[in-house]
C-alpha cells in the first residue's frame, strides 16, 4: 500500500467513524453496537498511521517505503504522535 492508498484509507475510517456517531445519535443502531465497531476502526486507524510512519521514515533515510509492514494492533495500540 503506497502513501496515497493510506491516507485515502485513513480518510475512509475517520468518515465511517462521523457516520458510526451520528448512527447512535438518531437511533439506527445501539452504543454497544459503536462502540464494538469503532474499537476496531481505532485500531486499525493506530495500524495505518503506524504505517505511514514508517513509510516517511524509510522515505527520509533513503530506505524503500514499500519495506514497510503493518504492524500487529497489539503492538501499534496506543501510540502517541
Amino acid at each position: 500500500m503506497d502513501q496515497d492508498q493510506i491516507l485515502g484509507r485513513i480518510s475512509a475510517m475517520v468518515e465511517e467513524e462521523r457516520a458510526l456517531r451520528e448512527a447512535v445519535s438518531s437511533g439506527r443502531i445501539d452504543s454497544a453496537t459503536e462502540q464494538e465497531r469503532l474499537g476496531d476502526l481505532e485500531r486499525a486507524l493506530d495500524q495505518c498511521w503506524d504505517l505511514l510512519r514508517q513509510r516517511r521514515a524509510k522515505t527520509e533515510f533513503g530506505e524503500n517505503p514499500d519495506e514497510a509492514q503493518v504492524r500487529p494492533a497489539s503492538q501499534v495500540e496506543g501510540y502517541e504522535s
